[in-house]
């Protein structure tokens, strides 16, 4: 995007604030007959539609936002302030090596690195220039010092719904050029949950940046990387080891801000138990709390509602009204982590045109007509068929999981786990807006502000 400024300084003595005036433009770029550029052409400051803003601190927008919302909206938590342990997700510099489809490939590509010389690794995987934060021979060197593949090889959450393998030493500037193995520990030394979200939002659309993860979480994972990246705030931390092996649960922490908790506890008249879950009807436990904000993230209410202000700085969380309600969102989020995970299924799963070659040549929809259910489909004889219009064009991030996971996949074929891979993922998908509106059957009327 682009932005045009006009300032006016009227030599006057400084007095009071400026008048400031906002105006958008949307659309494709154009030429001189149509688009941006011939509206702009035809207009000027006089002939332009502006709507007068009133910025205000901290941030002084020059854009319009409905601050009548402001208050209530910052009397929940800040989701940095809740889960004060964070981090933007892993950036490899070189995803075309570092990231593969499964361990044997990622092993294959890790032996193969080390064994070449540095110009030949360079050509051959069309690695490209080195950068101050990645070399070739810093790669190569991570590798040739942490030569145990059954201790560095690691699922990664690429994109949604999406794992794949990387050779993760946790050697910064390394194989992978920021690792941020300062949080990504968390999520290798034991079970785990890690709640994605974004800062920040830039594109048009309504909020819909959150995910949840068991693995290494690379930064685009639910976000396109070239616009906002995401962070991951990982449920339990573990204490200090000397190797990323996992080590179970024990001694693991809460990361969750003890006033937070306390607060939560309050309200709901429950005890906390520092892990897993509790009965909701006497204690709650951490998953409960991670539950209860992944249903608050998941709300439509919600996410209109704050639309503005979800755009501009991490969520905030309202703490529950009474423990009834804070059960049932708690219940709610708990069903779409585990659809998201795919720990669960969902209800229906599409079926798939078993004849062909099961290779994905051209991904295509076509919308449900009479009889005819809708259809995804991956060259000219084979399809799911089952996939709703409204499962096709769900968003997380800046992605829609079920034609972005299939165009990934351009030229591979499909062997049966992935075939069942994605018939789980639209069960999900058509699932989830389900969960969606019984979250908000909650949400609309029974959550209250309240203040930390």
């Amino acid at each position: 995007g682009a932005a045009i400024g006009v300032f006016v300084k009227t030599g006057g003595e400084g007095e009071g604030y400026a008048t400031v005036r906002h105006a958008d433009l949307w659309g494709e770029r154009g030429d001189a007959t149509a688009g941006k550029y011939a509206w702009l052409a035809e207009h000027d400051i006089d002939s332009t539609s502006w709507q007068e803003v009133e910025p205000q601190a901290p941030d002084y927008l020059f854009v319009p936002r409905d601050y009548t919302l402001l208050t209530e909206y910052e009397a929940g938590w800040k989701l940095t302030d809740i889960a004060p342990v964070n981090s933007v997700g892993i950036v490899t510099a070189r995803d075309k090596i570092a990231i593969q489809w499964s361990d044997t490939d990622i092993q294959r590509i890790a032996a193969d690195l080390v064994d070449l010389p540095e110009a030949v690794a360079r050509q051959k995987y069309s690695l490209g220039l080195d950068s101050k934060v990645w070399t070739v021979a810093k790669a190569q060197t991570d590798i040739k010092e942490h030569p145990d593949a059954s201790q560095h090889i690691k699922p990664v959450l690429y994109r949604p719904f999406d794992t794949r393998s990387t050779y993760f030493t946790g050697t910064a500037g390394g194989f992978i050029c920021r690792p941020r193995v300062e949080i990504m520990r968390h999520m290798l030394l034991g079970t785990n949950l890690g709640l994605i979200a974004c800062r920040q939002q830039s594109q048009q659309g309504a909020w819909c940046h959150v995910g949840v993860t068991r693995n290494i979480t690379e930064s685009g994972a639910i976000s396109n990387k070239t616009r906002e990246i995401n962070y991951v705030f990982p449920l339990y931390l573990y204490p200090e080891v000397d190797n990323m092996l996992d080590v179970g649960v024990a001694g693991r922490s809460p990361n969750l801000a003890p006033e937070f908790v306390s607060a939560v506890a309050e309200r709901t008249e429950m005890q906390f138990v520092s892990d897993g879950q509790g009965d909701l009807a006497t204690e709650f436990g951490p998953e409960d709390v991670f539950h209860y904000i992944y249903a608050v993230l998941h709300s439509p209410h919600y996410r209109r509602k704050y639309a503005d202000f979800l755009r501009s700085d991490f969520p905030r969380i309202p703490v529950p009204a009474d423990r009834a309600k804070f059960a049932q969102l708690a219940r709610f989020g708990a069903r779409l982590t585990a659809l998201h995970l795919m720990s669960e299924h969902g209800d229906v799963l599409p079926t798939f045109a078993i004849d062909g070659s099961s290779k994905v040549e051209r991904v295509h929809y076509s919308e449900p007509s009479g009889d005819t259910p809708g259809r995804v489909w991956i060259n000219r004889d084979q399809r799911f068929e089952g996939v709703s219009l409204k499962t096709w064009q769900f968003t997380i991030g800046g992605y829609q999981p079920a034609k972005k996971w299939l165009q990934d996949r351009k030229g591979r074929v499909l062997n049966f786990e992935d075939i069942q891979t994605y018939q789980r993922i639209c069960a999900a998908l058509a699932e989830t807006p389900r969960v969606m509106q019984q979250i908000d059957s909650v949400i609309e009327a029974q959550i209250e502000p309240s203040t930390q």
